[in-house]
């Protein structure tokens, strides 16, 4: 498992990780992408380890859906505290993708059970109730250079933040250092 530089070791819920750090951009530089109302992140393409600012994202933040931000001049997202107005998404760990040649199948499948895991252990039975999943995969030009990261994150369809979808503060302590 290849870690990226420039970030120390990230909250996880399978071992830690490190990602790169990416300037962020502040909240006046993000306008609404136009689309509807309700992204569609069931797809394992909403977002990407390639997809502005995601990458300076650490575990149980909470960011903003994809916008486009004039300034920096393609689609990204960018951190928000989860209280605040904007956000839309909550990173609840991350897992690292076995290695070997790239598969995009296999590793969006991966993903999908790796995540699921952690989002019922944070989310068991009932506790799910109106909150759903979905994994940030490595794509093909980011695996080629190490990249075996995937980011999961929560998030209450159709409907923003309003405070930590986590259900223990605790729950994304910083793994031992190795």
């Amino acid at each position: 498992m290849a870690a990226r530089p420039g970030r120390g070791a990230a909250p996880v819920f399978c071992g830690a990780l490190a990602l790169a750090a990416v300037a962020l951009l502040p909240a006046a530089d993000a306008a609404p992408a136009p689309g509807p109302a309700a992204p569609d992140r069931k797809g394992d393409t909403f977002l990407t380890a390639e997809s502005g600012g995601v990458l300076a994202i650490e575990g149980g933040e909470c960011f903003t859906d994809p916008a486009r931000s004039p300034v920096a001049g393609e689609v990204m997202v960018r951190y928000v505290p989860c209280d605040e107005e904007g956000a839309a998404n909550q990173v609840y760990g991350f897992v690292a993708a076995p290695d070997g040649a790239f598969d995009r199948d296999r590793v969006a499948a991966f993903a999908r059970e790796s995540c699921g895991r952690g989002f019922r252990t944070y989310w068991p039975g009932e506790a799910a109730a109106g909150l759903d999943f979905y994994p940030v995969l490595p794509t093909a030009a980011t695996w080629d250079i190490g990249d075996r990261d995937v980011m999961c994150v929560a998030y209450r369809p159709g409907s923003p933040l309003t405070g930590s979808l986590l259900p223990l503060a605790s729950a994304l302590a910083p793994a031992p250092a190795r």
